[in-house]
């Protein structure tokens, strides 16, 4: 007897008929002999539906209350296909995020997991009980409701997983799998059987939206062996794990591209020590990623330093940087969210010099322009117009994975 973890995304519930289709396979993989803790999402829109009525009452809510609000979605969808489950015939409970001992620290609409207290889960599939749990939420301390953010019943599913102690996490989705490419954009992009935790992350924090970035960072530090794979067609999903076949010997496994981005570039910056320490700790502490960084080395008016954060931290970048423009002494501020984000991954990119050479060859011939580089040992990312965003997935993925 296996225990498998099978996380379901909103369009995978997303109305009565998908919900029953939904309880059809997780009753299958109960009847196969599997013990099944089921971890879903609020049907189709319904998290965008909440935060507009929230918006509609009070554009100024409090996080506490938004995360009171946003947890009613999940409790929807478990309580409608735990009754599914029961028409087919078969033992089921739906739980809270509370309900199965989900833990969380005190920061609202954002939470971390802290600790998964199992006992409820366990008992009931000792009951021989198929098990529902609500994703994306949790309760702190002071017993509130905490919501996950983002993804995060992606999280909520790895995090029961790992303290399950889980032979298998299953992600159902709305694709078949990781693809060489996003396959809306590129037609003959290719699934792959199977890819690594580190390409995976690199994919999930590059806008690939397959599995949240969190939830790969968690499958990789507990060893949970991980499938994507859709909950519409049936076919087999594609394996995070990690050690990864290489597909046709390709250095690397996929292309990404990520539009939620923009730029920012500080000009005419004192040359001297601690400048840059002024102005990415002002953003760390207010919460502000930084991603691709670019420091010149310096000229008659100063440096220049160039970087990007996510689309909807600009507008508060900008205005922290504006408000200490004396202290950090810059003389021009100038941002662009027209931008986009394209990458290769794989874990071929640090052995191979090819890669770079062959991925600005592909942008060079279609008269795309570069802004900014970035390299890991497993990826290379560059900074293009965000017209120019689809036109360079595509040539980029046709240059490594030609037909």
């Amino acid at each position: 007897m296996s225990l498998i973890v099978q996380k379901f995304g909103g369009t995978s519930v997303a109305d009565s008929g998908r919900l029953r289709h939904v309880a059809q396979i997780i009753t299958d993989t109960y009847k196969a002999g599997n013990q099944v803790v089921a971890v879903l999402s609020a049907q189709g829109d319904t998290t965008d539906e909440l935060i507009e009525k929230a918006r509609e009452i009070n554009p100024g809510a409090s996080t506490r209350e938004m995360d009171m609000l946003l947890s009613t979605g999940e409790q929807i969808s478990v309580a409608l296909c735990a009754m599914a489950v029961e028409a087919l015939g078969f033992p089921v409970v739906s739980l809270t995020g509370w309900q199965a001992g989900m833990v969380t620290n005190t920061v609202s609409m954002n939470a971390r997991i802290k600790k998964v207290d199992t006992e409820r889960i366990e008992a009931e599939l000792d009951a021989r009980r198929i098990v529902i749990v609500t994703g994306f939420q949790g309760i702190n301390r002071y017993d509130d409701v905490t919501t996950l953010g983002r993804g995060g019943s992606d999280t909520s599913a790895v995090a029961l997983a790992a303290s399950l102690h889980a032979d298998l996490c299953q992600i159902y989705t709305d694709v078949d799998g990781v693809y060489t490419a996003d396959p809306r954009l590129v037609p003959h992009a290719r699934k792959l059987d199977e890819v690594t935790y580190n390409e995976m992350l690199e994919l999930a924090t590059l806008g690939a939206q397959v599995l949240h970035n969190r939830s790969v960072e968690m499958a990789k530090k507990y060893n949970v062996s991980l499938e994507v794979l859709s909950s519409f067609s049936g076919n087999p999903g594609t394996k995070v794990k990690e050690v990864a076949k290489r597909m046709e010997k390709s250095y690397i496994s996929s292309v990404a591209k990520d539009t939620n981005i923009a730029r920012i570039a500080l000009l005419g910056v004192p040359n001297e020590i601690g400048t840059s320490f002024k102005v990415f700790s002002l953003l760390a502490q207010h919460n502000i990623n930084v991603d691709i960084i670019l420091q010149g080395i310096g000229h008659e008016e100063g440096k220049d330093i160039c970087f990007t954060v996510a689309q909807s931290d600009l507008a508060m970048a900008e205005k922290l940087l504006r408000e200490n423009q004396e202290r950090i002494r810059f003389r021009v501020l100038e941002t662009n969210a027209d931008v986009a984000k394209v990458s290769v991954v794989g874990a071929g990119v640090i052995g191979n010099p090819g890669v770079a050479a062959k991925l600005f060859e592909a942008l060079y011939d279609a008269g795309i322009n570069i802004n900014m580089i970035s390299t890991s040992e497993i990826k290379i990312s560059v900074l293009v117009e965000r017209r120019d965003a689809e036109k360079a997935v595509q040539v980029i993925h046709d240059k490594f994975f030609a037909i």
